[in-house]
């Protein structure tokens, strides 16, 4: 099969790897990986009519599109136009993730089940108000921030008015702003493949959002994630996850019906388990960086086949080997306030590597401002998984930080505990 696959991640490295298909990528930097795997590659800031000539040119099957932006910019609607089918959604349904404000609207529309309380402004008329009723609750931007714009009140924002000023710099480059009830609760993904008739769900998965151990410090991109060999996680019983995939399934049932298209593509929620059920906090229109790295690499399927059945509507279930995996990230150190860039040396290992942001220079690999590459322990255990992974990062040179804590037993044992508190 031949694909085109857009986007430059350890996300995409992941995605080529599981793809094993003639590839030809279209990067904005030069990934090592993705670039070993494909026949072909372009390197270019995404421009869409070079996208369009190099697409045209080697006519593939299908094209992958890997990262939301490119969602957003309509790279999708482009290449339908030139008759190119897409493994992602179209521009108006991106909107799922592009558009918080879309979304919880959506939601309110079709009464779909698990929204927390919200409320959506365009002017600073009212907030101030609606804070003060719902009392404890975070202040989301209305398009893309790379999960790294939401702010909690009491953590974030220490004051109202702080909080005030906040949702006026949000409303200075958003159209919209959104104010939600704050939720306490164990967070999970669920990555959903859609084609826009059926959906199948993978497995959950939990990323740790924040920079330090102990789940402390700013907001990331994603430090790591770990799976379960049960396919459940330790706080989670098999009727949350069907919840997960319900409301998802309700999801892609009302874009069709807002929209007039088919959803093909990801559906990637990201739910909240409180004490009074699952709650949906947010939609991505693509699959997790991390998470991703813990469900394609123990995929029993074809993966190619599958996304060539979502182009076709004619997806089937999805299966997954019993496996536990471990991802955790190395990062420059300094990382994310202040990332010292510096030559990164990654030795043999047991673990799968996926290669992020990084340059490759003639005399090496180097680190750029971002998240550098990932490792991934899979094993029968999550506590096997987990040495796995330890063991990778720990043998890497160069300047580096990562998250020690992510997929322990004791970082497991706390959310459990977690979730036991709220309960009682």
């Amino acid at each position: 099969m031949r694909v085109l696959l857009l986007g430059q991640g350890a996300r995409e490295h992941c995605i080529a790897e599981a793809l094993n298909s003639e590839l030809y990528s279209f990067m904005k930097t030069r990934n090592p990986g993705i670039m070993k795997l494909s026949k072909e590659y372009v390197i270019s800031d995404l421009d869409l009519k070079k996208l369009g000539k190099f697409a045209k040119r080697i006519n593939p099957d299908f094209a992958f599109i890997g990262p939301e932006g490119p969602l957003e910019k309509g790279a999708v609607d482009y290449l339908k136009s030139l008759e190119i089918e897409c493994f992602g959604p179209t521009k108006s349904l991106a909107r799922i993730e592009t558009s918080k404000a879309f979304m919880r609207r959506l939601m309110e529309k079709y009464k779909i089940d698990g929204a927390p309380e919200s409320k959506v402004f365009s002017s600073i008329e009212g907030v101030e108000e609606y804070m003060r009723d719902i009392n404890d609750f975070v202040v989301k931007p209305d398009g893309l921030t790379g999960g790294k714009g939401v702010k909690v009140f009491g953590e974030h924002l220490k004051s109202i008015e702080e909080a005030l000023e906040y949702s006026k710099e949000l409303l200075r480059s958003h159209d919209f702003v959104v104010i939600e009830e704050r939720l306490d609760g164990e967070e999970f993904s669920l990555q959903c493949v859609s084609d826009g008739k059926h959906l199948a769900a993978t497995i959950p998965v939990q990323d740790h959002k924040r920079a330090y151990e102990d789940d402390q410090g700013p907001n990331t991109g994603g430090m790591g994630s770990y799976s379960i060999e049960n396919h459940l996680l330790p706080f989670l019983k098999k009727k949350d996850v069907e919840k997960g995939e319900k409301i998802t399934k309700d999801i892609m049932k009302a874009l069709y019906k807002e929209t007039g298209e088919y959803y093909k593509g990801v559906l990637y929620g990201g739910f909240i388990l409180t004490k009074e059920g699952v709650k949906l906090l947010e939609y991505n229109a693509r699959f997790g960086d991390p998470e991703v790295m813990n469900i394609l690499p123990i995929l029993k399927n074809n993966f190619a086949e599958i996304c060539s059945d979502v182009v076709n509507q004619d997806l089937k279930k999805i299966e997954f080997e019993k496996k536990a995996t471990v991802c955790k990230y190395v990062v420059p150190e300094g990382y994310p306030l202040s990332p010292v860039p510096g030559k990164l040396d990654i030795p043999e290992t047991e673990a799968k590597v996926y290669y992020a942001s990084v340059d490759l220079r003639e005399d090496g690999l180097y680190m750029t401002r971002s998240r550098a590459a990932a490792f991934v322990g899979i094993a029968n255990t999550i506590d096997d998984a987990e040495k796995i992974a330890q063991n990778a990062v720990e043998k890497v040179g160069g300047n580096v930080f990562y998250r020690r804590d992510i997929g322990t037993e004791k970082l497991l044992r706390k959310r459990v505990e977690h979730m036991k508190k709220l309960r009682r």
